[in-house]
């Protein structure tokens, strides 16, 4: 956690009384932290009388087409909890702008390690980390993917026929709009690539849809199970696969282009299994074929290049202070050769 980054404030007085008024559990002076690392939805830590909540709302400035949806990630984690305890609980949401100027909503906080470039000093004396964190959230996937929708009220999440087709037409659509003046024309080309190769949907689940380590949280004493899943706000129902194609992207190859390995933020001391490794441990846990996720680890590379050229466009209009995402729109080349390779393997 660190101070609230220049650019991010938030008129803090009335999300203080927006907050007692809607949770009457939370009474006393308020004060702010913000967790520094997203490059997109920010999100505060709020503590209100020595109760600590977690505040999320959407990034400034305009926004892609049905991206950082407050609204859905409340009603998911609202539910999720009851069936899937890796889910923290939402409690409030408003879409009342005049509070903090966009959709926003509240939920639990919870403590433990979330791992990017640098290992927690918690978790270093581990024999084989790389591997444990990594079927750790191999396996909660697999579990989320496992949970029946109507467990938890979710079952009208999103319409799960056609839901690998929307995503393709969708994100291409996204790319139209993000693409700068001089766009590598081959983000178009693997886009219909794409469209005309998508495999047959198995079976329909909640779909996270951005899966990844460092969207995770894990308790130091226990580096075998992920504590926390956190970024819901494009969870809906769908084909479970898109998410495993999303955690081998994640996941990167030692033969990946090294552009790719180093988008990756892993701590560099661990050994990550192999991406045949991740699959066949969701395939065993979860009874799916695999078979054909190469085409889905396509699309995730794809999908993370027009996500990368969006936040870039964002520094290069004013609208975000994280320095970080000015040179995303280097790597959407790479990844987009990356995916075209990958589809040239389809069988």
């Amino acid at each position: 956690m660190s101070a609230v980054r220049e650019g991010d404030e938030l008129d803090w007085a009335k999300i203080g009384r927006w907050l007692r008024d809607t949770v009457p559990e939370l009474t006393g002076p308020l004060s702010v932290l913000q967790f520094p690392h997203g490059r997109a939805n920010l999100t505060y830590l709020l503590e209100i009388g020595g109760t600590q909540v977690v505040l999320r709302r959407p990034p400034f400035g305009k926004l892609p087409p049905g991206a950082h949806d407050m609204r859905r990630e409340h009603r998911v984690l609202s539910r999720l909890w009851r069936a899937y305890d890796r889910a923290p609980r939402a409690y409030a949401f408003t879409d009342d702008h005049s509070i903090a100027g966009a959709d926003c909503f509240v939920m639990e906080y919870r403590t433990g390690e979330v791992i990017r470039e640098d290992l927690p000093a918690s978790m270093r004396d581990y024999d084989d980390l790389g591997r444990r964190l990594m079927f750790a959230l191999t396996d909660a996937m697999a579990d989320l993917h496992l949970v029946d929708p109507g467990e938890c009220d979710l079952e009208e999440l999103g319409k799960p026929e056609g839901f690998v087709a929307r995503q393709v037409s969708g994100w291409a659509r996204r790319w139209e709009l993000a693409a700068p003046d001089g766009a590598d024309p081959l983000m178009v080309a693997v886009g219909e690539r794409l469209a005309k190769t998508q495999p047959e949907t198995q079976t329909h689940g909640i779909v996270h849809n951005d899966l990844k380590i460092d969207n995770c949280q894990f308790d130091a004493a226990d580096p075998d199970r992920v504590k926390s899943v956190f970024d819901w706000d494009m969870a809906t129902l769908g084909d479970p696969l898109v998410d495993l194609g999303t955690l081998l992207h994640y996941t990167p190859n030692t033969d990946d282009p090294e552009l790719i390995q180093g988008g990756v933020r892993y701590p560099k001391e661990l050994t990550l299994p192999t991406q045949a490794e991740v699959a066949e441990r969701y395939a065993q846990r979860t009874g799916a074929d695999t078979s054909q996720i190469t085409w889905y680890l396509a699309f995730a590379r794809w999908k993370t290049a027009t996500v990368y050229q969006q936040l870039a466009n964002r520094s290069l209009r004013g609208e975000s202070k994280d320095a970080r995402n000015a040179e995303l729109g280097d790597t959407v080349s790479v990844l987009a050769r990356s995916a075209d390779t990958l589809l040239d393997g389809l069988t």
